[in-house]
């Protein structure tokens, strides 16, 4: 083999590392050649490594984080061998040279266990193309990469690298594009990099592209001189940060690491929706992380607010609260606005309403009940409104009512909610626009702020904002100091869902804060014929759901399936058969399976596998095995994408590769978005996903999973959550003693706030 190959990674690992067991599905599907219990003959056959060069012909199996993998390697003519460790980041069609040694598996048989590999240059113009095609170089496609060997030979990895403005030459590439193409094959370089420098420091190395993301070129850099700094990225935690401090020499009592293990604990305590933590209970848990005396975390601690990295109050007489600074400042920024708000005075716009009402629910065909009048004129009269209620109440006929009347009074409007689905469905309930409350104060990922705020408001007479149970107490202060003062604020909600993803409980705290607030109570006619409505409010009042006679249609069904697998089975069959053919709504595109956690038999992740399995189990694979993509596969966006104007919970599905720029084509709504490979990992298999997740959400109908299996997450307000997420049906399978948890479980998770207090 010639040299013009180049290593593009190279990573080694400790040969004692205890290698994974196999799943069962992989056992079955014939992916035989495990490591896992060698014999003594082959372990001991020489000091030496042994080496193997080839091309990746499959990925039979990469682990979920991405750091082991099972491969055949076309080593030959008819010569394949089965290859597994951790192969981080290998690629099928890649050209690889292994370095390890031939063992023998006493129940898989013969295998190449490697301990580092590195990645090569084809030889031959038709393996580089295939090799540019395999989505390695981000933008290229089989097309794109036909025309590049065509032009540039084997010197095409070449010009990509070290003269991209020769790309021009090639049809169809421009200037911009010619730039993207170098910028993505360098990144794909880079954060190989990044991941051999990481595990060479004993840490995982499936964090690395999310640190490259954060830091780009600079990772190494940063990492080496605060290794602490990985605690401010987004999933990288405290314990990734001090294994490589560890390896860096970072001493354990180090002032460095008390103040990172502090913060780290007061914004961990975010993730449970916390604002603040007790003082005595802050420092007991960083006791507990970093294994240190007490007055190591107190000195800490005084020294993180000198810095002002925090802010400690005492509230009251033996109260002690530490905020960390940003959330300190966005509960008591949301307080001081609202105040400013209600005490900035407002002509009425509730004279002459008893007229006004006639002709609307003669115009809308409607009857309003007296607290939805309430509820119109106490928006119309006052400054800041919350309006709460559950299912079956009014909430939408309230709003369009509202909607109405303030236009007939010359009010500029502004409709928005949290995500993308809840705003489209509050559109198509008015008639009118509404937007993600992300774009109407115009957020720019660029700056990762908003641009719209006090020195440049929105230019309107009234906000209504739906599904306000959803906004948490940062984005609730960025939106109060983007309305002008003589603005009115109408927010509409259902408090006894799900609080917010966020940190904060912002509805609960503005009624519990003296909010003038109007809560829905009567449930309409309509309600009364559907069991998930009637059930909804049972489950509220801690009774257990009414199940409908039998042999009776119904909106509700409760199927009790205390066996695990037999709770997958009837969901199976559920969307497969009994829900199209008796039901008559299409699945998986109608039909949202919805479960409380993503671990576990019944955990989302496992039901998307078995869910992909009954609707796409031959579609063609996209992204990172790891990632498990099909093409046909429906997916959900997980988190917000303001360039490729895609949102958290959007639902779509994949529908083929670009073959010129290799990008993935995804049909969300009414069009087509495109998703270089780098984006992939914002996608996930959405035939399951967790309750959470579901919030703002309305679906046809929904198949709920509750078991057991879920004890710690069974709450009254996760299972009212789930199942008013259905409109026409609702399906409970799981096991009877889960569904009673959940009912009677009406202690939901108290989450550290003082909004209520403030406003108070």
């Amino acid at each position: 083999m010639t040299e013009r190959n180049q290593i593009v990674s190279h990573l080694p690992v400790a040969n004692n590392e205890v290698l994974p067991t196999p799943s069962r599905q992989l056992r079955e599907a014939g992916a035989v050649h495990y490591a896992r219990s060698v014999t003594k003959d082959d372990a001991g056959a020489g000091p030496g490594l042994t080496t193997l060069e080839g091309e990746v012909r499959k990925i039979l199996f990469t682990s979920d984080d991405g750091t082991f993998s099972v491969l055949r390697l076309r080593s030959g003519p008819g010569t394949e061998h089965a290859v597994v460790g951790p192969l981080i980041g290998v690629r099928e069609k890649e050209r690889i040279r292994v370095s390890g040694r031939f063992a023998t598996d006493r129940k898989w048989g013969r295998q190449f266990k490697a301990d580092s590999y590195l990645a090569l240059l084809p030889e031959t113009k038709r393996g580089l193309e295939r090799y540019l095609a395999s989505g390695l170089v981000p933008g290229v496609g089989k097309v794109m990469a036909r025309r590049l060997v065509e032009h540039f030979g084997l010197e095409a990895i070449e010009v990509i690298e070290r003269e991209p403005q020769r790309l021009t030459e090639v049809e169809g590439i421009g200037r911009v594009r010619a730039e993207r193409l170098s910028r993505g094959w360098n990144q794909q370089r880079q954060i190989r990099q990044v991941m051999l420098f990481l595990q060479t420091h004993g840490v995982a190395t499936h964090h690395a592209l999310r640190i490259f993301r954060n830091l780009g070129d600079r990772a190494i850099q940063v990492v080496t001189e605060d290794p602490y700094r990985l605690t401010e990225i987004r999933g990288i935690g405290f314990l990734t940060a001090d294994e490589i401090a560890r390896h860096l020499g970072v001493a354990r009592d180090s002032p460095q690491r008390v103040r990172a293990g502090a913060l780290h604990t007061l914004w961990d305590a975010t993730l449970a929706g916390h604002v603040f933590l007790p003082w005595d209970e802050l420092v007991r848990k960083s006791q507990e992380l970093l294994d240190l005396p007490e007055e190591e975390l107190v000195e800490g601690l005084h020294e993180l607010k000198r810095l002002g990295r925090i802010v400690v109050e005492t509230p009251r007489e033996g109260a002690v609260h530490v905020y960390p600074r940003a959330l300190h400042e966005a509960e008591t920024g949301t307080a001081a606005r609202l105040d400013q708000l209600r005490s900035h005075g407002a002509i009425t716009l509730a004279a002459g309403l008893d007229r006004a009402f006639s002709q609307l629910e003669e115009d809308q065909g409607i009857r309003l009940a007296p607290r939805q009048r309430q509820a119109i004129e106490l928006a119309l009269a006052g400054k800041v409104t919350v309006i709460t209620g559950g299912p079956g109440t009014g909430k939408t006929t309230l709003i369009r009512s509202l909607v109405v009347l303030l236009g007939q009074r010359q009010q500029r409007i502004a409709l928005a909610a949290p995500t993308g689905r809840a705003a489209k469905r509050l559109a198509e309930a008015t008639g009118k626009t509404a937007t993600t409350l992300h774009r109407l104060l115009a957020y720019s990922p660029q700056a990762n702020e908003f641009e719209r705020g006090r020195d440049d408001p929105l230019e309107l007479d009234v906000l209504v904002v739906d599904e306000v149970s959803m906004v948490d107490i940062v984005l609730a202060r960025h939106l109060l100091e983007a309305l002008p003062d003589e603005a009115r604020l109408v927010l509409v909600g259902d408090v006894d869902q799900l609080p917010s993803v966020g940190p904060g409980n912002v509805l609960g705290d503005l009624i519990q804060g003296g909010i003038d607030t109007v809560r829905l109570t009567e449930v309409f006619r309509q309600g009364d014929e559907s069991l998930i409505v009637a059930n909804a409010h049972r489950i509220l009042m801690g009774e257990l759901p009414r199940l409908p006679a039998v042999g009776r249609p119904s909106d509700f069904y409760f199927i009790g399936k205390a066996n695990p697998e037999d709770a997958v089975s009837v969901v199976h069959q559920l969307l497969g058969e009994r829900i199209p053919q008796g039901l008559g709504l299409a699945t998986p595109e109608e039909v949202q399976v919805l479960a409380p956690m993503r671990k576990g038999a019944l955990g989302t992740t496992h039901l998307n596998a078995n869910l992909q399995g009954l609707f796409n189990p031959r579609g063609e694979a996209v992204g990172l095995p790891s990632q498990g993509l099909r093409i046909g596969d429906k997916v959900m966006q997980v988190k917000n994408n303001y360039q490729l104007e895609v949102f958290n919970g959007d639902l779509g599905r994949i529908e083929g590769v670009d073959e010129e720029s290799g990008d993935v084509l995804v049909r969300i709504d009414d069009r087509i978005v495109r998703y270089e490979g780098g984006d992939l990992d914002q996608l996930e298999l959405a035939y399951a996903c967790t309750i959470h997740k579901s919030q703002g959400s309305e679906y046809p109908g929904v198949v709920i999973v509750l078991h057991d299996q879920h004890y710690v997450m069974l709450q009254r307000n996760l299972l009212y959550t789930a199942l008013t997420r259905g409109k026409r049906l609702a399906v409970i399978v799981g096991s009877r003693s889960a569904l009673r948890r959940a009912v009677r479980n009406a202690r939901t998770r108290h989450r550290n706030s003082g909004l209520a207090d403030r406003l108070r």
